[in-house]
């Protein structure tokens, strides 16, 4: 992965790009529609914002659950096994010749299994952050990002770019679609046999009862002949999100909402129904392009999701601003009505309940917004 300054989307719409100020109108995501380039989907793999200064020594295990003690420790020791010369020496791509594999007989994988909110991208990132290479030879990634890649790139293409890696950690892998199972499952194969390790968190997969907290068997079945290369890692808990804090603040009148907007430097003011529209013509690859310059969301008018497409566009949204730190202030029904009794019982439910509690801290991060409407 080139060490050089990616490209920067182009954004274009009448608000692109201009920062706003206290007295100019805000933004509007609604007329922005990014173009993101192949090589900013590369250059970006590193954990976002928001993980992008967490270390295992700034993970909170909860006492009582001494799963997340055990983790830190397990994760720790697999960063510190990833001898950054061990397998390529100089760093070099392996053009003319194979060079060893890593040694060692214990397993090249660790899938994180637990519940939302319990910190399994916090670890995630610190792993990476452990590992001893060179940031542009340890990659960091969704699952939706890693099939961006390969759809930007092609198959061989992105076999190349990442076959020189220490480390791919992917967040959120996607199990409730067979065809991108597939697709990476065969990628992570190639990346294995060129001593690429791997780590990785996931969902559930659709039709699934109960919370889907401990999803591990799944996991190891949809990827089949990788199973062997990992080792799962429980972590139980409830959502450090709501550990210990108070309830999700109730949303605020439009007029609140509104002058905030306006007072706001880089925030960004559209009403709901229009922006989930507006994200169905975006792809979600270039959600985080969307944010891009956005230091604040501000959003008229929040009700119920129609169907389920547009709650899983609005996941992918969700997704991006909590990894950017972004603040929501919102009118309108409260995050926790966002989906549907029916919706939270189906197969998509923790993606769902992820999205309200990372909604939820996001509303708490935007009260500092109301102190500048006055």
């Amino acid at each position: 992965m080139s060490s050089a300054a990616p490209e920067s989307a182009e954004i274009s719409g009448p608000t692109a790009g201009r920062p706003a100020s206290p007295e100019e109108t805000p933004l509007s995501l609604c007329e922005r529609e990014p173009h993101v380039p192949a090589e900013r989907l590369v250059a970006e793999m590193v954990p976002p914002p928001r993980f992008g200064e967490v270390r295992f020594d700034t993970y909170i295990p909860d006492p009582q659950q001494p799963s997340q003690t055990e983790a830190v420790r397990v994760l720790d020791d697999f960063a510190r096994g990833l001898d950054g010369a061990s397998a390529t020496g100089s760093g070099r791509r392996r053009w003319f010749r194979r060079e060893p594999k890593p040694s060692g007989n214990g397993p090249r994988g660790v899938y994180l299994d637990g519940g939302y909110g319990v910190g399994k991208t916090h670890l995630l990132a610190s792993l990476w952050h452990a590992t001893p290479a060179d940031p542009s030879r340890k990659a960091f990634g969704t699952f939706v990002e890693l099939t961006n890649l390969v759809g930007a790139l092609g198959f061989q293409q992105t076999v190349r770019t990442l076959s020189d890696h220490r480390l791919l950690c992917i967040d959120e892998f996607e199990l409730d679609d067979p065809g991108d199972t597939v697709l990476v499952s065969s990628l992570l194969s190639r990346l294995v046999e060129e001593g690429v390790a791997l780590a990785a968190t996931s969902n559930t997969l659709p039709g699934k009862l109960g919370e889907g907290r401990f999803a591990s068997a799944d996991f190891l079945r949809e990827i089949q002949g990788l199973a062997a290369h990992f080792r799962p890692l429980r972590i139980d808990g409830e959502d450090y999100r709501h550990r210990g804090l108070p309830e999700a603040p109730k949303p605020h009148d439009e007029d609140t909402v509104t002058r905030a907007a306006y007072r706001t430097p880089a925030a960004s003011l559209d009403d709901f129904p229009s922006l989930l529209n507006h994200l169905s013509r975006v792809h979600p690859s270039r959600y985080g392009a969307l944010c891009d310059g956005v230091d604040a969301v501000c959003v008229t008018g929040v009700e119920p999701v129609p169907d389920q497409s547009t709650a899983l566009r609005l996941v992918v949204l969700a997704d991006r601003l909590y990894d950017r730190e972004v603040p929501v202030l919102a009118s309108g029904r409260p995050f926790d009505e966002l989906f549907s009794e029916e919706m939270l019982r189906g197969g998509y439910r923790k993606k769902y309940f992820r999205a309200i509690s990372r909604l939820t801290a996001l509303a708490r991060d935007a009260g500092r917004l109301l102190d500048t409407s006055r």
